[in-house]
């Protein structure tokens, strides 16, 4: 379980080489009696207002969109400013507040499409649905008369549509706040290392694209529940995260590799039934009132081909030929778990249990290179894992440049600016797959050294400092 609490709280700007050379602009390396040392305004205060001012950034980044009405076309793209959510609003019924999962034949008539995602985020945008409605008081008489495809031109809906996206924003907001206060406490002694999470250009740019935030928060609550030695609620949350998108599942996978080698299989158990629990009744709503339009979200993601930002869809691409679904699901999962197995050698093998936000981080790293779809908010999946699985900015910036780097592209690539003169070969998007996929390899490779060789973990490094590790003192 958790491990002691030795020492004062590590500062970056003594530790890591990049903020060491940075804090020279504003001073130099934090001082004996600097002002973020005070009680009663310290690291996890001041992470959450740097969190806060990312995310404005994104959100203005995302003006020209918002201005729009996200019905310009071209510029969602040019200006990397596009977002599902206010498409959503009128195409899956919100704009009528039909409950996702009806099902009424006449609902499913006039929306035959289900949302396809996961029931916790169906939920938030059903609720976001109402109190949009509750702000803007629109007039309904006209929408249920008119086409599904008439809806985003009647009167008065551009402004609705903008009150979803906000409010729906605003929910986001906290779940970074919160994520990046979670992240802070999970390892006491230090809380700067939520730091490359409160500063991300990967959070300010992806952070509004879709609704994988909220997931973000479970997953950070069940980091930060695990390092305090709250099995259960690790669980719990876990299920929450699972019932919002799939990958917080894979923590699990973490966990068992831990409590295996630390024989703590009682904690194990705990954390298991928490999850199934909290997953089942988040899933029930769902499944009692819709059990064909709660299976949507598993029969899409079966049926869907090679998309965007996978090695399929580049290798397909470039062989011009059609891969069917079934192949890729096949060797997707076959791929993956030979992945697991790899992760869950090296972890048996490692001199020093591995922490779980490594053994997260590498098996959702191993999930998203080799799915058949990298969409460009998935970024956001590892970011909490990565942050605390390798704290140091050097590595950081690497891993996130070439983030950013795809991020660019794939905006341009489906707005058609990166085709190669007259033929449809899209080279650019093709390198940037590429980059990004080194650049999550070499992060990957970084945290693989660090369980091998925890001398280079920092983590490892500056609890050994205050108290002597001996497993480092055998090796």
């Amino acid at each position: 379980m958790p491990e002691p609490v030795t020492g004062p709280v590590v500062a970056p700007t003594r530790e890591d080489e990049v903020v060491t050379a940075a804090s020279e602009v504003v001073g130099g390396p934090l001082g004996r009696y600097a002002w973020g040392r005070r009680r009663w305004f310290g690291a996890a205060g001041i992470l959450v207002l740097l969190t806060a001012l990312t995310f404005a950034i994104g959100m203005v980044q995302k003006k020209p969109c918002y201005d729009a009405t996200w019905q310009n076309a071209t510029e969602r793209y040019t200006h990397m400013c596009y977002s599902d959510l206010p498409y959503l609003y009128t195409l899956r019924g919100f704009a009528e507040n039909e409950w996702p999962y009806s099902d009424d034949p006449t609902v499913r008539a006039r929306y035959p499409q289900v949302m396809e995602y996961p029931v916790g985020i169906s939920y938030y945008a059903w609720g976001a649905s109402w109190v949009t409605q509750w702000i803007t008081h629109p007039d309904t008489s006209l929408r249920y008369a008119a086409p599904v495809e008439d809806l985003p031109g009647l009167p008065g809906m551009d402004h609705e549509v903008r009150v979803f996206t906000v409010v729906n924003v605003v929910g986001f907001a906290v779940a970074a706040l919160l994520a990046t206060w979670l992240l802070a406490g999970t390892n006491r002694r230090r809380p700067w290392d939520a730091a490359a999470f409160a500063l991300s250009p990967a959070l300010a740019l992806s952070g509004i694209v879709n609704w994988d935030l909220l997931a973000v928060a479970f997953v950070a609550g069940a980091l930060w529940a695990w390092s305090r030695g709250r099995p259960l609620l690790t669980g719990v949350l876990v299920g929450l995260g699972t019932a919002t998108k799939l990958y917080p599942l894979f923590l699990l996978g973490g966990l068992l590799l831990i409590c295996w080698r630390r024989r703590h299989w009682r904690a194990y158990a705990a954390a298991l039934v928490g999850a199934a629990l909290a997953w089942v009744v988040a899933d029930l709503p769902a499944y009692v009132t819709g059990p064909s339009e709660w299976k949507v979200f598993w029969t899409f993601n079966t049926d869907r081909g090679a998309d965007l930002g996978s090695l399929w869809l580049v290798g397909s691409q470039i062989a011009d030929v059609t891969l069917k679904p079934h192949t890729i699901n096949l060797w997707s999962w076959v791929l993956f778990a030979l992945w697991c197995a790899g992760v869950l050698v090296l972890g048996l093998r490692a001199p020093r249990t591995p922490r779980l936000a490594q053994l997260g981080f590498l098996i959702v790293a191993g999930f998203l290179l080799v799915n058949k779809v990298y969409s460009p908010q998935y970024v956001l999946w590892l970011l909490p894992l990565a942050v605390l699985a390798r704290p140091r900015w050097r590595d950081q910036l690497v891993w996130q440049a070439s983030e950013v780097v795809y991020f660019c592209c794939v905006w341009w690539y489906l707005g058609g600016q990166l085709t190669a003169g007259a033929t449809d070969d899209v080279p650019f998007y093709w390198l940037a797959v590429l980059v990004r996929v080194a650049g999550e390899l070499y992060l990957v490779g970084i945290v693989v050294r660090d369980i091998l060789r925890p001398w280079h973990d920092p983590v490892v490094a500056s609890a050994s400092a205050v108290a002597p590790d001996p497993v480092l003192a055998r090796l």
